[in-house]
């Protein structure tokens, strides 16, 4: 599961079908309507917040906002029509951290959408307002976005 602190604007048209689905999951779990994936650590800011079930419900709209203008028909009924006040913190560092992860996996996906991915400045989805910070400990990922994870096999010219 990846409840993205990116703008919905910047996911590629899988990404952005995925997000739907997922966010819809997310909802699912903090309304108590499966008992999968209460734990799971992308729940973690949603769970803080005042009303989880109001932070997700703000969290779709702005998925579904995305989607209408994209020419997508998600129905937006799945939403739950509890709203959150005001917006979560997220920091900086999470945000370009799944920039690098995007953009990773827009390179393969979209190519088009990678290369002009290269001239714009990644912004967080409405619901989020930055702060100073590094990525957040429950990300799954601790490798810096910058650097690539080591294989778990060595190079074949140590094996010789």
């Amino acid at each position: 599961m990846r409840l993205w602190t990116l703008h919905p604007r910047h996911l590629d048209a899988k990404g952005l079908v995925a997000l739907w689905r997922e966010a819809l999951l997310a909802q699912a779990v903090v309304l108590g309507r499966t008992k999968g994936y209460r734990h799971h650590p992308q729940l973690h800011r949603y769970l803080a917040a005042p009303d989880p079930a109001a932070a997700l419900g703000s969290y779709l709209a702005g998925v579904h906002a995305e989607a209408v203008a994209r020419g997508y028909q998600f129905d937006a009924a799945k939403i739950n029509p509890a709203r959150h006040s005001g917006r979560l913190t997220e920091t900086r560092g999470q945000l370009l951290h799944e920039w690098a992860h995007l953009r990773r996996k827009l390179r393969v996906r979209d190519p088009v959408r990678w290369r002009t991915s290269t001239t714009v400045r990644p912004e967080p989805h409405p619901l989020f307002r930055l702060t100073r910070g590094g990525v957040r400990a429950w990300e799954k990922s601790t490798v810096p976005a910058s650097r690539p994870k080591r294989s778990a096999h060595p190079p074949a010219s140590k094996l010789a």
